[in-house]
């Protein structure tokens, strides 16, 4: 830059230079979002026989299956192969690597290779090509350059700036929704993850099919074409584009029906374990935080656990034990991403409700992360929509304690009355966290003084399983069980009770 004071030449780094140096930064550390570049399940984890079948969907590299018609109508469903990503951001520079480096994990989880990067600073979208048409022609020169064949915005598109943008780089363009559902749609494994996750896509892909070909850009019927514009006169690709739309309905009306049926069976399962009065826990957090190898610490559960973004869809519970001997469920729950798109929110409504139902929830953070704030505040916005979450205990747990900033650590202890540091790799803090969740659970309230005959030896069980047992005593008549219950137990116990 040239000053008029001094006549020296000097050089400021521009928001170009600033944005380049960030792209090269995410590019070094491309590929480390689906390696176990930490030394993989620590042995709390379990065999991990799920983890051979996750990666046989990663994609082969160099087999190309990209349709050579970028604006073919038919369901388009990603194969990430080859990717440049793509971010714009207004505010400051480390919000904008944030954000593109979890762009770039979620590309990776996807099964895709991330070649290279573009920065914009701009302060709204352009409403053509998202990015204008200076930038549209550079990202152009980049994907041929590096021989992409998908490139990966981090926002949101409109079908006009997809379709504007795909005309330029002439490669397939998605948005970062469309990449978040096909996460989904390739970890699903139950069959209502299934449907929830179809659903979810259906409902993004039906506002977009109009104009996906430049032979449908241009519809009329009725009076809105204007004078003319009438009964034969509509564009050529509308019976196609109708007929997708009715396939779509139809098929969004089965799923839904079919998501509808399954919910007793889960409401069953539900009143069954709160019909037993065994508290219950909730593990709720940001993707990737740890939640399911906190999980196999606690329980050892066994479940899947790797170094990914969504690696759990399907909840997943399990029995564990206070120190004290009291049993809880404990639940792990779909992981919570900025932006999450509304679709997903809806479809996983359902998941989501077992926090709604827990008695107490453990928010898991990965306190290593750069923007852990962010990521709490992402979690607590989605949660917020849940009934019964506003009057639950929150244990913020922070993990990952053991590679993460001792400052960071503090700053979050300080922010919430419950926090416990943990490492879920190591095992560092998680007889605290017991000791924790021990204290905040619910405690029976009934104390009772009887002697309950040997027959009846599975009440005394239960009272030890669902109660606190303050004092045991074998006598001739059967066994004198001093403890604290609940209710109905209670009710049993006095009922069986000699003399």
């Amino acid at each position: 830059m040239t000053t008029h004071d001094d006549h020296t030449t000097e050089h400021h780094p521009t928001a170009s230079d600033e944005a380049s140096r960030i792209v090269e930064r995410i590019l070094a550390r491309a590929g480390t979002a689906v390696m176990s570049d930490d030394g993989g399940p620590s042995d709390s984890d379990g065999e991990q026989l799920d983890l051979a079948e996750r990666a046989a969907l990663r994609r082969v590299a160099g087999l190309s299956t990209e349709l050579q018609d970028v604006t073919e109508v038919e369901y388009r469903q990603l194969r990430l192969e080859r990717v440049v990503l793509v971010g714009l951001y207004s505010g400051d520079a480390e919000s904008a690597e944030i954000s593109l480096r979890e762009l770039s994990a979620l590309a990776e989880t996807a099964g895709s290779e991330v070649l290279d990067g573009l920065l914009q600073k701009r302060r709204t979208p352009d409403p053509g090509t998202y990015l204008g048409s200076g930038k549209a022609a550079q990202l152009a020169e980049i994907v041929a350059a590096s021989g992409a064949d998908t490139v990966v915005i981090d926002g949101d598109l409109a079908p006009s700036q997809r379709r504007s943008l795909e005309d330029v780089v002439k490669v397939k363009v998605v948005d970062r929704t469309a990449l978040i559902l096909d996460i989904f749609a390739q970890h699903a494994k139950s069959r209502e993850g299934k449907a929830q996750v179809e659903l979810a896509q259906l409902e993004y892909l039906l506002p977009r099919l109009r104009g996906w070909g430049e032979s449908m850009s241009r519809q009329a019927g009725g009076q809105v074409g204007g004078a003319g514009a009438g009964m034969g006169s509509r564009g050529p690709g509308e019976t196609k584009i109708e007929l997708d739309r009715r396939r779509i309905r139809n098929r969004m009306s089965k799923l839904r029906r079919e998501i509808a049926a399954m919910a007793p069976a889960r409401v069953t399962k539900r009143a069954v374990r709160n019909a037993s009065t065994v508290p219950a826990v909730a593990i709720a957090g940001y993707t990737n935080a740890g939640k399911s190898s906190l999980l196999n610490r606690l329980t050892g559960a066994g479940v899947l656990v790797e170094n990914a973004l969504f690696a759990t869809l399907d909840p997943t519970v399990r029995r564990a034990e206070t120190p004290d001997g009291r049993a809880y469920t404990i639940a792990d729950t779909v992981g919570f991403v900025r932006a999450l798109p509304h679709q997903l929110v809806e479809a996983f409504r359902s998941t989501l409700e077992e926090v709604g139902e827990a008695d107490l929830l453990l928010h898991v953070v990965d306190a290593s992360h750069p923007d852990p704030e962010g990521q709490i505040a992402a979690v607590r916005e989605v949660l917020a929509d849940i009934d019964g979450v506003d009057e639950l205990v929150e244990v913020l747990v922070l993990n990952k304690a053991d590679i993460a900033q001792p400052e960071t650590l503090a700053r979050l202890h300080a922010a919430t009355e419950h926090t416990v540091a943990v490492s879920a790799r190591t095992g560092e803090g998680i007889e605290e966290l017991r000791e924790l969740v021990a204290q905040l659970l619910p405690r029976p309230q009934e104390t009772i003084d009887v002697v309950v005959p040997y027959t009846r030896g599975d009440l005394v069980s239960q009272a030890h399983t669902t109660g606190e047992v303050v004092g045991e005593e074998h006598l001739e008549q059967g066994t004198r069980l001093r403890a604290r219950v609940d209710s109905g137990l209670a009710a049993a116990l006095r009922d069986a009770a000699v003399g």
